[in-house]
């Protein structure tokens, strides 16, 4: 390979057969070859169980009643006595409350809190744990960055030119802040897909944080020196795509932008459904070489304020500056005993009056390099040209056009009568935002209690946490997963609230065992019979050091990055 030689007409007439016919596997008997073309069958496609509607389960009955502090212990419980297991002993207190710390903040809990909780003795001590970190600030930073993590947070686009992304810290303090005041998870979605679109307020704050949610939108990889212009657009709407499937629905809807999804039911149609939302979507304000992305302004009266005080200063500033040269000319004329100025005036001015002038011009360029910026956030907004249709691109390339698709959403995971009607005035974000928070989707709910579950015990109930597709792990317990996704939907999408129905279970409150001791009938502790011996991550381990050793910043919020917006 290749040849020495040309192949000859023959060769050539025989291989355009061949793929003609599908590219079939010649050791294959043509009675035995599959079909040309995999024909995606949505009706079976649903049977899978993430397509299927969640279920109703009631917690099961099992013989242990004792050990069932919490529903979640019914599910766990009836799985283990049916392969005739045992649930490990409770921690004992001393781990039990390193452990909710940890987990809930990322800190080690202090000699006082530990002291404080092996003295208190009295029923609900450990509630009062649980509720105690909930209400830190440091809550809001540990699972705050969990979901950045799964948002693909960075300070910079990461390709090619690597720009900063000057202004995406106030993205991740809006994540921080949703989780430490526990926003609810159908208004945490729609505002970093649709917060622009949501219906208008009078509370400037509210403003802002919606166009600050958006951000979710414009962080990520991007090349932004590409030098197909109409590729780069569709290279980032398809990174809006691909991290949109995986963060909310646990599904790798990229994979259909070149051809039908090659596993899941998720047609290519489906994906330029989509893309048509987000080509309505105006995400950079220049697709020059780098492109540079758009920034809404999100400035408060006091910054404006502040804004035109030093206009009016720099306004006074460049007046004095121009009275000056006017009174040094005026005086050139006198001595020079002339009405017409000299093209060059300067030159007869006295030496003083050169110094001052330039202290003056030094004083003024000063003054118009510290103009104030007004305060911009990473986001998107609606094109003025909205697409109510976009043609599939053949192989993925922009350059060979097929049929054009209307804007949708995956067809697996809805039917013909919950599929969202798109509103003609604007792109269709809000509208796919609604859809995915609706409290029937079969994957919405799933896949964020799943998380919640993988950051407590260390795997999800389906460990693919961002695949729930064919390729992906099957839930080890399916009816606990769907109880726990009704239950979050039914409680007004509270996170809080899961929090707490987990670590008051005594799933959550059992001792750890070595690997060595687990049970030959579950040896990767898929059942959970004893608490998942967990690692601490490099950030837990770091902040633990400076923690004890009084050295750890606490402080919340703000830029962290010492580079200007844009800057390489």
């Amino acid at each position: 390979m290749p040849p020495k030689s040309p192949l000859s007409g023959e060769q050539i007439q025989d291989l355009e057969k061949w793929v003609a016919m599908g590219a079939p596997d010649p050791r294959t008997p043509v009675s035995q070859a599959p079909p040309n073309k995999r024909v995606i069958d949505l009706v079976e496609g649903r049977k899978f169980w993430a397509f299927q509607p969640m279920a109703h389960p009631a917690p099961p009955s099992v013989v242990r009643t004792d050990w069932v502090q919490s529903p979640v212990d019914a599910f766990i419980l009836a799985k283990l006595e049916e392969k005739h297991l045992a649930p490990a002993p409770p921690a004992d207190r001393w781990t039990l409350i390193r452990r909710a710390t940890f987990d809930l903040t990322g800190l080690p809990p202090t000699p006082e809190d530990i002291e404080g909780f092996l003295k208190d003795a009295s029923p609900g001590a450990f509630a009062r744990v649980v509720d105690r970190l909930l209400a830190s600030p440091h809550y809001g930073e540990r699972w705050g960055r969990h979901w950045l993590d799964v948002a693909r947070y960075a300070d910079s686009n990461g390709l090619d030119e690597n720009v900063a992304f000057g202004n995406a810290w106030r993205y991740r303090d809006y994540v921080i802040n949703a989780f430490y005041h526990n926003k609810s998870y159908d208004q945490f979605v729609t505002e970093q897909l649709a917060g622009d679109l949501l219906p208008a307020t009078e509370i400037l704050a509210v403003q802002h944080e919606r166009l600050t949610a958006l951000g979710f939108l414009t962080i990520g990889p991007k090349v932004l020196a590409e030098p197909d212009k109409v590729k780069l657009e569709m290279d980032l709407i398809d990174e809006q795509i691909d991290t949109l499937g995986r963060t909310f629905l646990a599904t790798t809807l990229g994979c259909a932008r070149c051809h039908d999804h090659k596993f899941d039911p998720i047609p290519t149609d489906d994906y330029y459904a989509l893309a048509a939302i987000f080509k309505s979507t105006h995400t950079m304000d220049d697709l020059k070489t780098p492109a540079t992305w758009h920034e809404p302004e999100i400035a408060r009266p006091e910054d404006r304020q502040a804004r035109e005080a030093f206009q009016q200063r720099l306004v006074a500033q460049r007046l004095g500056l121009t009275n000056r040269m006017a009174e040094a000319n005026r005086v050139v004329l006198v001595s020079l005993k002339t009405n017409i100025l000299p093209a060059s005036p300067e030159k007869f001015y006295p030496t003083n009056t050169v110094a001052e002038l330039e202290t003056f011009r030094a004083a003024l360029k000063k003054m118009e390099g510290e103009a104030p910026e007004m305060p911009t956030t990473m986001g998107v907004k609606d094109r003025a040209q909205l697409l109510k249709e976009l043609p599939v691109h053949l192989r993925g390339s922009h350059l060979t056009l097929g049929h054009p698709v209307s804007r949708g959403v995956p067809q697996v995971m809805t039917d013909a009568q919950a599929r969202p009607a798109f509103n003609e005035q604007q792109s269709g974000r809000l509208e796919l935002a609604r859809w995915l928070v609706n409290p029937e989707h079969p994957l919405t709910s799933r896949v964020l209690v799943n998380r919640i579950w993988r950051w407590h015990f260390g795997q999800g109930i389906v460990p693919s946490t961002d695949n729930f597709g064919l390729l992906g792990n099957r839930p080890s317990h399916p009816e606990l997963l769907d109880w726990l996704a009704r239950r979050f939907v039914a409680g007004g999408w509270d996170i809080k609230a899961i929090h707490r129905l987990l670590m008051l279970s005594s799933t959550y409150q059992m001792a750890a065992i070595s690997e060595a001791a687990l049970p030959t009938a579950d040896p990767e502790n898929r059942l959970l019979n004893s608490f998942p011996m967990r690692r601490l991550d490099a950030e837990e381990i770091r902040d633990a050091l400076l923690s004890v050793s009084a050295d750890l910043d606490r402080s919340l919020g703000g830029k962290t990055i010492p580079l200007k917006n844009r800057a390489y």
